[in-house]
């Protein structure tokens, strides 16, 4: 597949909708991509209440994001040969259903099953926006500039999530948090079925079930398997074996998915150099992204003694950042060359996760310090999710939109959880090593429970627990952020050197 020319489309008649079909997508994503994130705040109020234990915190936390990751591929495939507007709205309504189960939750299992029903309903609606924009946005540049609000909403959604359920949980509760989006559901479906167009791909053979089963078990697996090994260490045989039946399963899905004549997943997107490098930018940032946003929530509440709604909003750079240079990318990339554009904003992202390591080594890590890091990361991860999104988009053929979509999605959404699961893990054991030997086995589990033994304790006992926990907590995280700086920077490097010189935003209709 050759994707560095370009044909271009013939002039088509713009959908005098397709501001309005934005706007609806847009809400359905910011949705969905607040839910990744929400619960980082709400979480240690549904600790106290539900008591969980470590094991099912972190499933808490992970559910959501690895069900809609195992099934994004699957649902890509459905939309394209069912309707994306049909798949869209069903997912809407099983994510309603989802947000009542888990408001009203009374023990820590039922939150797991509901956080991962709502990853059932987030993998129908995702795929269908960006598909749904490819089709009634027919002009390039319009098109480029939706995919840049597009990225926006979903990195700002993502980074909106805590400021937005620290304000409802810090006045209603934890429950709040999934009880907000049972009105915008709602509003979804009644608008979406009025206003959005219905779409679906060319009309392809059979339905797949068994590529179906290899992609879900193969996708599960493998993110099980690396938060399993973060969680128990490299001598616990579990994880091995969850990593052995991904790489196996994932294998025989690909090697399958290329000598098939209908293939759920066209694989062969991979082959392009700028699409392979478009996905795994988006893979790689969304790593540090979501263990930036998941481990900073963490120390503004429990090492700084923040309320939830005080922490989400000194998060508030990030989000803002992001939002501002989002809008500012498709311009950038008019004017200078993607690999450029790219590579710098790659760059920021690694400069803005090392800091917080430098200032705590050469002085006292404090809010200013964390801030500055935020915007900084915020501003490269606006850049160049977007950057990578239109440039995935770009190298797609018509045909494989569904697909690519898939893929698109699952970068994020898989990116963001392995983020919480390895280097959430990396951070936890850290904090460990740096607590002194005489500290309680509760206290040792996690920071959240230092916290919570703090309080039970009283006078002197409780305060000298508690500040013991947040310097241990401080000393895992900022090493932490500088490990996953080298993520962004290696995806620097492969746009620097593997994409195109003469590469351009246009689009691939072939």
């Amino acid at each position: 597949m050759k994707t560095e020319s370009v044909t271009r489309t013939p002039a088509v008649t713009p959908d005098p909708r397709r501001w309005i079909v934005l706007a609806i997508l847009a809400g359905s994503l910011l949705l969905i991509a607040m839910d990744t994130t929400i619960l980082n705040v709400a979480f240690p109020s549904l600790v106290a209440d539900l008591q969980p234990g470590s094991v099912q915190q972190l499933w808490i936390i992970d559910a959501y994001a690895l069900a809609l990751s195992g099934l994004l591929v699957t649902a890509g495939a459905l939309g394209d040969r069912w309707g994306r507007k049909r798949l869209l709205l069903i997912g809407f309504a099983v994510f309603a259903a989802a947000s009542l189960a888990a408001a009203f939750a009374t023990a820590a299992w039922q939150v797991v099953a509901a956080r991962a029903l709502l990853g059932v309903g987030g993998a129908a609606i995702m795929p269908s926006t960006l598909s749904l924009l490819r089709a009634v946005f027919t002009d390039a540049r319009e098109r480029a500039l939706a995919y840049a609000i597009w990225a926006a909403v979903f990195g700002g959604g993502m980074a909106l999530g805590p400021v937005v359920g620290g304000l409802l949980v810090e006045r209603n509760g934890w429950q709040s948090a999934f009880l907000l989006n049972i009105p915008v559901a709602l509003a979804v479906i009644g608008f979406g079925w009025w206003l959005l167009p219905e779409s679906r791909g060319p009309a392809r053979g059979r339905w797949d079930w068994l590529g179906v089963g290899q992609s879900v078990v193969g996708m599960l697996a493998l993110a099980g398997g690396i938060k399993q090994l973060g969680k128990s260490g490299v001598g616990d045989p579990l994880p091995w074996l969850l990593l052995t039946l991904a790489a196996i399963t994932l294998t025989v899905f690909v090697r399958r998915q290329l000598r098939i004549a209908h293939p759920l997943l066209q694989v062969r997107l991979f082959a392009s150099r700028p699409f392979s490098i478009a996905a795994s930018t988006l893979f790689l940032s969304m790593i540090a992204m979501g263990a930036v946003l998941f481990l900073t929530t963490q120390w503004f509440q429990y090492a700084q003694g923040y309320t939830p709604l005080e922490a989400g909003i000194r998060l508030l750079p990030a989000p803002l950042a992001l939002v501002a240079a989002s809008m500012v990318a498709p311009t950038l990339m008019h004017r200078f060359a993607i690999r450029h554009i790219l590579g710098l904003a790659l760059l920021l992202m690694a400069g803005a996760l090392a800091l917080p390591w430098i200032v705590d080594h050469t002085g006292t890590l404090g809010y200013p310090g964390v801030a500055l890091s935020l915007a900084m990361l915020g501003t490269g991860a606006g850049v160049a999710t977007t950057v990578a999104s239109v440039t995935l988009m770009a190298a797609t053929p018509t045909r494989d939109v569904g697909g690519a979509a898939a893929i698109e999605e699952t970068c994020y959404e898989l990116g963001a959880a392995m983020g919480v699961a390895i280097l959430g893990s990396l951070a936890a054991a850290l904090y460990r090593t740096n607590l002194p030997a005489d500290v309680t086995a509760a206290a040792r589990d996690s920071v959240g429970e230092a916290a919570h033994a703090a309080t039970a304790l009283t006078g002197p006992a409780g305060t000298a627990l508690l500040d013991t926990a947040a310097k241990a907590f401080t000393a895992g995280m900022t090493p932490t952020f500088l490990i996953a700086a080298t993520l962004p920077a290696a995806a620097a490097a492969l746009a620097w050197t593997q994409i195109p010189k003469n590469l351009r935003p246009t689009e691939n209709t072939h």
